[in-house]
């Protein structure tokens, strides 16, 4: 199942989402094994960075690999890392992390007119995908969990951004990576995990939002 598309269409629109998602075949290998990829519309990359939690003045320049090896040099301290890039007005959050995944980051970084997009896949095979606007969630699901929808009873719902998408095991990520593409006009590099970038280290989750369940929460 692709996307729904208009009947004269159908065949070249196809073709089109089926190229997209091909693109994003490095995003199911096995390395990285955890990512989350966060693009956010309407802010600097300063606001982004305090939105995920981290300090502006006290960045650095690393790649993917380095952030994730210092990371795991933490492993079991409260202890992450996060790497953004501007393009095109929009900026890119790239962590061997889960912040991007939290919705009180969402709403913080989409705040005041903003828009957020994250993908995130973690070491135990967890996915999900998220999107804001102006502050709001309006929709996050675990993809997993939609490749057998249209047999459930009741069929699960899903967001009115990501209607006619189904994912497969095999292309969850890349078919979560073409949906954002779709939704936000940003293509995602793969090129940006070996590119050193501005890296910053982010306060603990219970260190921005304390005990409250309601930051995890749509």
């Amino acid at each position: 199942m692709t996307p729904d598309v208009p009947r004269g269409s159908k065949r070249s629109d196809t073709a089109r989402w089926e190229d997209l998602v091909a693109r994003y075949a490095w995003a199911d290998a096995d390395e990285p094994d955890a990512y989350t990829f966060s693009v956010i519309a309407g802010k600097t990359e300063n606001e982004v960075i305090q939105a995920f939690g981290g300090d502006p003045g006290a960045s650095r320049l690393m790649t993917f690999t380095e952030t994730a090896d210092e990371q795991a040099a933490h492993l079991y301290e409260d202890y992450e890392l996060l790497r953004v890039v501007t393009v095109d007005r929009r900026v890119i959050a790239i962590e061997w992390g889960y912040h991007g995944s939290i919705p009180e980051i969402a709403r913080r970084a989409s705040a005041d007119g903003g828009e957020f997009f994250s993908v995130y896949r973690s070491v135990n095979a967890r996915y999900q995908v998220m999107h804001a606007l102006d502050g709001h969630v309006d929709g996050k699901f675990d993809p997993f969990e939609l490749e057998d929808a249209a047999l459930m009873d009741p069929e699960p719902e899903v967001p009115a951004w990501a209607e006619g998408v189904a994912f497969h095991i095999g292309t969850l990520c890349a078919e979560s990576f073409a949906l954002m593409e779709r939704t936000t006009g940003v293509a995602i590099d793969p090129g940006w995990l070996d590119t050193a970038l501005r890296t910053v280290l982010l306060a603990s989750p219970t260190e921005l939002f304390g005990q409250s369940e309601a930051a995890w929460l749509p």
